[in-house]
């Protein structure tokens, strides 16, 4: 049967975002994708959700001991944001973390977007206990959360299926919290996220704004010189 909660699109206004443990040891143990897509994909989804103001908790994991600091380039997104910090693999079992979530469900903000590592521990773990004991509507970013291997992360993201999680990407998520290309507020900061971080798509853009609509390069540069053919 289908849960009806789930037949909502995602909104900003019934979204909220967590990233668990998105830290440099974790990330070294990653096999399931690119590390480095892993980190573009991760901070995409990042920059959506403070374009989109979509309540964002950040938590990490042994850091001094460990799991070392958060990318940088993710705290650059939220430089406000306070670190929870845990010493469990399940962030569901950190209270602060579940008076970050609890606080903005009462707020509206019901749908809980997850990208963390690895996704057969630390996703899974919090996916299925605050399904299980608060009854959390779970939606898990594929590509922004990543496993020791392709198989762990595969049988991972199988397992929380079927336990009614919703599996999204993050380009997905941000293109779902647009929905209308005619906002406006949002449009240009939706665009320039998909340039830096959408690859190919983000390749089409930048060529449709130059060489179909003319508008300027977004990189500044020296004259171009030529062609001079050799004689």
């Amino acid at each position: 049967m289908t849960n009806k909660a789930f037949l909502e699109v995602l909104t900003p206004a019934n979204s909220q975002m967590i990233f668990i443990d998105q830290q440099p040891q974790m990330a070294f143990g990653v096999q399931s994708i690119d590390r480095q897509t892993l980190k573009n994909n991760v901070v995409g989804l990042a920059k959506a959700a403070k374009v989109f103001s979509v309540p964002t908790t950040i938590t990490t994991v042994e850091t001094n001991s460990f799991s070392g600091h958060t990318y940088p380039e993710l705290l650059n997104v939220f430089p406000g944001n306070p670190l929870l910090e845990r010493t469990s693999m399940n962030s569901w079992d950190d209270q602060n973390v579940r008076d970050a979530l609890a606080a903005n469900v009462a707020k509206g903000h019901k749908k809980i977007i997850v990208s963390g590592l690895w996704t057969e521990v630390c996703n899974t773990t919090f996916a299925l206990s605050a399904m299980h004991d608060a009854g959390y509507e779970i939606y898990m970013v594929s590509d922004a959360s990543g496993g020791t291997s392709l198989e762990a992360h595969n049988q991972a993201m199988q397992r929380m299926v079927q336990a009614g999680v919703v599996p999204v990407t993050w380009q997905q998520v941000l293109l779902e919290w647009q929905r209308d290309w005619a906002k406006r507020e949002t449009y240009d900061a939706v665009m320039d996220i998909v340039r830096e971080h959408s690859g190919a798509y983000g390749m089409g853009v930048d060529y449709a704004y130059t060489m179909v609509h003319k508008a300027p390069e977004r990189a500044q540069h020296g004259n171009t010189i030529g062609p001079k053919p050799a004689v």
